[in-house]
């Protein structure tokens, strides 16, 4: 993904060069500011709240938070590939490594777990934890303050 940008601009750059060296660096320029601001858009953001899981445009409700496993690499490797389920929700970038698995407590929902993409799975696990057993032993979701990832430092 990092090599985009300057990829892109390079190719723009050298494609217009016949036509000015200003012409072809100004416009090499705007190919990378471009290039980047679709990159940062794009980016999916993933949020634990007092109401559940958000990650990117999928939302999982905290009373619907099963089991919630923190993956390192090896197992994020063995979960996309051979324990992959056809019926799971992905929420994957191939440039991070690690994951977090979560089973999803549902009976109107099909989707068995959901396998989240992240560089800091102890810490989503971890939150995903503690809003899941405020719902259960509150009946509601806890507080923001007490569940919020990703971490406000």
């Amino acid at each position: 993904m990092w090599l985009l940008p300057p990829v892109g601009a390079f190719m723009a750059g050298a494609s217009l060069f016949p036509l000015g060296i200003g012409l072809a660096a100004g416009v090499a320029i705007a190919v990378a500011v471009a290039v980047v601001l679709a990159l940062l858009r794009t980016q999916p953001e993933i949020t634990v709240g007092p109401a559940g899981l958000r990650a990117g445009k999928a939302f999982l409700e905290a009373e619907h938070l099963g089991e919630i496993e923190a993956l390192d690499a090896g197992a994020t490797r063995a979960a996309l590939g051979p324990e992959l389920r056809a019926d799971a929700w992905l929420l994957q970038r191939s440039w991070i490594r690690t994951a977090v698995r979560v089973e999803v407590r549902d009976e109107a929902d099909t989707t068995p777990y959901w396998v989240v993409s992240t560089r800091h799975p102890a810490d989503l696990a971890g939150a995903l934890i503690r809003c899941r057993d405020a719902v259960d032993q509150e009946g509601q979701a806890a507080h923001s303050e007490q569940t919020g990832w990703p971490p406000s430092s």
